[in-house]
């Protein structure tokens, strides 16, 4: 799979108000997340890496005992293991990657 049209990837839900759109290499999960305005990501870990950026909208993001309000162009990055969560304070639209492949999430779209 050389070229991915987002359009194209079925929209799965994640968690109440979180929605995404997954691709699957054999290294990695990369995903473009819809998060509806208030909708609360509650805190998890696993034991996977993961980077997300930020695309649009706000964003309170919390990784082990840091809090910062996530905006455009702001990068967060979770180490495996890591308790993390977030609030959206708008609508938001982030890109996550996950290293290696979430297993999880390829369930959830089968």
């Amino acid at each position: 799979m050389g070229f991915i049209i987002l359009d194209e990837v079925k929209e799965t839900r994640i968690w109440e108000g979180i929605t995404a759109r997954f691709f699957h290499s054999d290294n990695l999960t990369f995903g473009k997340v819809k998060i509806e305005n208030g909708a609360i990501l509650p805190e998890h870990s696993h034991p996977h890496e993961q980077f997300t950026k930020m695309l649009q909208g706000r964003l309170e993001f919390r990784i082990g005992d840091e809090m910062k309000l996530m905006e455009p162009g702001m990068v967060a990055h979770i180490p495996p293991g890591v308790p993390h969560s977030a609030k959206a304070l708008t609508e938001c639209f982030v890109f996550d990657c996950f290293n290696p492949v979430r297993e999880d999430f390829k369930k959830l779209v089968e």
